[in-house]
């Protein structure tokens, strides 16, 4: 069987036959491609994510759903969905803190890549895998989690020019992949306040990512239960480009070799937020990663980790380090979580007086 055609190439071939086409499609195109070639995690992939990082991650995610299912009176049938699921590693920390406290729901997955999905059957044989959200089940609170799963979701790209504003587009010159305003003028970009912007400033927006909250919070308003989303982005709307590629482990051209390295852009939490609160559910942060994970316990975990393995505290403390500090992952990274109405008010957040 001849192999499939690279991302390179059917994007050239698209710009060629049709013209330049949108961000969002080159992200699409070049992310699924990416994704079904290869396992890109861990030292010998691409990037690392915090679930590789330590156990302690994917346990306290597991401490916080447990703490909301005991509180909300221990329902007997619940589902465990993770959207973008990696290796398994998460649900299977997860999963095994919440078996502690008597949770054990059913397991879903949202995965499109056939590797991907081989790595997290061979930890979690019962699980049901599904293509999109569309077809979760309908008949028991969800219980939501997604680690850096946004981030790699097409996004949308308006550049402010002397003319208006106009949707970036991708192109091809002498060979190569080019970002391009669109020729088409556009009054107001990404829904978002663009006025007395100056002219080259980037508004991004992300209707993937819209979309698929929003039915998931539609699900959650009627079913009941929660979502967790962690993710590197921004709390307050801003401006400029946060596209980027990262390749072993290194940062590189978003335009250089589609479909061979990672395609992210920071998460608008705001947009998030709203899209929660648009279909009635208490939305909690976003708060730092590394406050929250520290409101949930990660230091004391870690401490009684480390004396347990002496032998591995040193690799114990610079997980931790790593998880929590402001220069690592303890303030990029983002922590947000939508609850439906009737549900408890979640750990892990600051919560003042109105």
């Amino acid at each position: 069987m001849p192999d499939s055609p690279s991302a390179a190439h059917i994007l050239a071939e698209k710009i060629d036959r049709e013209g330049p086409v949108s961000l969002s499609d080159y992200m699409g195109i070049a992310n699924a491609a990416y994704y079904a070639a290869k396992d890109p995690i861990g030292e010998d992939g691409d990037f690392v994510t915090a679930p590789e990082i330590s156990q302690m991650f994917g346990e306290l995610v597991g401490i916080w759903l447990s703490d909301l299912w005991l509180r909300k009176g221990s329902p007997a049938h619940v589902h465990y969905v993770e959207l973008g699921p990696g290796r398994g590693t998460l649900a299977a920390d997860a999963l095994r803190s919440m078996a502690k406290f008597g949770c054990k729901p059913q397991i879903h997955f949202v995965e499109t890549s056939p590797l991907l999905k081989a790595k997290q059957a061979a930890l979690h044989n019962s699980a049901a895998w599904h293509d999109s959200i569309d077809s979760l089940p309908t008949d028991a609170p969800l219980l939501i989690v997604a680690n850096e799963f946004f981030d790699a979701l097409p996004i949308e790209q308006f550049v402010s020019t002397e003319d208006g504003w106009r949707r970036h587009m991708v192109a091809r010159e002498r060979n190569k992949f080019v970002a391009v305003p669109g020729e088409q003028t556009i009054e107001t970009p990404a829904s978002k306040s663009s006025a007395g912007l100056p002219t080259g400033t980037i508004l991004e927006s992300s209707p993937a990512s819209v979309q698929i909250l929003g039915e998931l919070s539609s699900r959650i308003a009627k079913q009941g239960g929660a979502a967790l989303i962690i993710d590197y982005g921004y709390d307050r709307p801003g401006t400029g480009s946060t596209l980027q590629a990262v390749k072993n482990h290194m940062p590189i051209s978003p335009f250089d070799s589609p479909g061979t390295s990672d395609l992210t852009a920071h998460v608008d939490f705001h947009s998030l937020s709203n899209i929660a609160k648009t279909r009635l559910l208490s939305v909690h942060g976003p708060a730092e990663q590394g406050q929250w994970l520290k409101a949930l316990g990660i230091d004391q975990r870690a401490k009684k980790l480390a004396e347990a393995a002496p032998k591995q505290a040193e690799d114990i403390r610079a997980a931790h380090h790593r998880l929590t500090h402001v220069d690592e992952m303890g303030r990029l990274f983002r922590v947000m979580a939508a609850t439906s109405i009737d549900w408890p008010e979640p750990e892990g957040f600051v919560y003042g007086e109105d």
